[in-house]
Parts: structure tokens; sequence; C-alpha cells
């Protein structure tokens, strides 16, 4: 695999700095029951790296302490983590919104029959991953099967609520383009998604998230394979908007890694750039504790585009209208 940090390091992006901490984002492991072309993560079936029980009981400890809004669960396939269940019921006993980002096939693994059921009864709001309403293009991104399990797992969601008006249950999907180009207009896409999946399918959602493709691990070493990464880092600044540097999730978010260690970012976390606290080089999440991260300054790097080009670029979809 081609290594992406080297040719992302000597940037100009602007100087980022950290406001109140409203989001806990916590990768609770890479272990994955698929392996995707687009993965920033390079999650897969293989990957044994997973978080303790003696941390998840230390992220609860900070999340009784910081307060923030959300704890946001990733991996991976958090849920594959044996502590999942119990970082996730921790947290909405504290009053936390939790995100759980799903990748739907998940549901029909051995040993998560009842997952559906559990996120329903915890009230966890769900981040699916649904690349097009086509099964042709999300078998090619995601591996063969994967359209119809997908399907097949948000009719169970919306059997149990998701998805409907004032159930309070939100299901809201991801969007990634199948290759080096910009996601369409968020909004536009979203009418797209609603209209072909009710029509095909009886599937209702809250909404579609529109997000690019970061430049790094998997799909940056695919770019760098076929000679198209410069070309996507040239489009990814051409598309720059100053305006995204307003609403950009890192401002806001701190990243957990599975043994603990913070980051500014998911993708920072998965190109090893760790966060800087008080001049120290390496931050943990016990330092959330007692520890100001407020006004700090965020660790920028050209990969940074990918969240500023054109709408944006979020966990929580687009940040502006494009």
């Amino acid at each position: 695999m081609h290594a992406t940090l080297p040719l992302l390091t000597r940037t100009d992006f602007p100087p980022l700095r950290r406001r109140r901490l409203e989001t806990l984002q916590v990768n609770v492991g890479y272990r994955c029951n698929q392996s995707c072309l687009h993965c920033h993560v390079n999650a897969g079936p293989n990957r044994t790296e997973e978080m303790g029980a003696d941390l998840v009981d230390l992220v609860l400890e900070v999340l009784r302490a910081r307060k923030p809004q959300t704890l946001d669960i990733t991996g991976g396939a958090p849920e594959l983590n044996p502590h999942f269940r119990r970082l996730a019921a921790g947290a909405r006993a504290l009053g936390l919104q939790v995100i759980d980002r799903c990748n739907l096939t998940i549901l029909f693994e051995p040993g998560q029959e009842d997952l559906a059921e559990f996120l329903a009864e915890q009230g966890i709001e769900i981040v699916a991953s649904l690349p097009c309403y086509s099964l042709e293009r999300v078998d090619r991104q995601r591996g063969a099967g994967v359209f119809d399990k997908s399907i097949a797992a948000l009719q169970k969601l919306n059997a149990l609520g998701y998805g409907k008006p004032d159930s309070g249950l939100t299901l809201s999907l991801v969007y990634n383009p199948l290759g080096p180009a910009l996601p369409p207009d968020q909004r536009t896409l979203q009418a797209d998604y609603q209209r072909e999946l009710q029509a095909k399918f009886g599937i209702r959602f809250n909404n579609l998230f529109a997000l690019a493709n970061m430049p790094i691990n998997r799909f940056g070493s695919t770019l760098v394979s076929k000679g198209e990464f410069e070309p996507y880092m040239a489009l990814l600044k051409r598309a720059f908007r100053p305006d995204n540097l307003d609403t950009v999730m890192c401002t806001g978010l701190v990243s957990v890694d599975w043994t603990g260690a913070l980051y500014d970012c998911d993708f920072n976390q998965m190109l090893g750039l760790p966060l800087r606290l008080h001049g120290r080089p390496r931050a943990h999440v016990r330092d959330l504790l007692h520890a100001i991260v407020e006004g700090g300054a965020i660790r920028v790097a050209d990969h940074c585009y990918g969240c500023t080009a054109g709408q944006g670029s979020s966990c929580g979809g687009a940040l502006l209208a494009a």
C-alpha cells in the first residue's frame, strides 16, 4: 500500500483552532465484516485492534466529567467490539446523544441478531453507509451482496420506527463518490435517494450526508497507483471555500483511537497525527479529565482540503449549500 502522509504534510491549509468540545468521537476498533474501497480506516475482517474494557470505562468517566453533547462511536464495524453496547448504553444513561456509524450488513452477522432492537430501545442515532441506491454501484464499491443486505437492514430498521416522523429514532444515510470526484449537491441527492428508496423498497430515512473521499489510506493508495492522486488534490484545492472553515467538524470534536490516544479528527488518527496538548507531542483520553483543549491549535495537512472543498464535508454531511 502506498503511504500518502508524505504527500500531504507540506501544506498551505489555513490554521484552525478548537472551540468548545461538543463531540467525542471514539473509534473502538478496526475490525469490520467488510473491506470497502473508499474506507479511510483500512478496516476489514482481519484487523484485530480493539478497545478494551478498562478504556471503555475511562471513556465513560470522561463523558461524565466533560459533558459533551454527543458520543460518536465508529470503527471498523463498532458493533463488533464486545463492549460497544455497554459504552453506548452508558452514554445514553448520561443523557448524551449517541451515534452509531453502522455499515448495515452488520445486523446480519452472527451474534448481532438483536442489534437493531438494542439500538432502537436505547434511542441511538444510526448513521449508515449506502453509497448509492443502485445495486451495481454499491456492490462494486463494497462487495457482492452488500446492496441486498443493506436494503434488508434498512427495512428492518424502518419496522422498528427508524426514519419515521415523530418516532425519535433518527436514521441518516451516507453517500461517497465512487472515485476521485466531489459529491453532488447534498439536498438534490437526498431527494433522489428518498424517491428511489421509497418507490422501490418502501424505505424511509431522515437525512443524507454527502461526504468527499479522503486521499488517505486505502483510497489514497488507489489514487497513487492509478496516477490520480495529484489531479484529485488539485480538484480539492480548486474547490476550496473559506466559508467552510467556520463549521469544519474538527473545531468541536476530539477523536479517540482504540488505544485511548487523542487526535484532532478521525482522518488525522488514520494518518498518525496525534493531537498536541499543552506542548506535549501525544495526548491520551485520560487527559480530558483535567486538561483544557478549547482554543488549542488543530493539526492540518493537505487532506483537510477534502473537508472544505465545494459544499464541504464532515461527519454530519455538507457544511454549506452547494
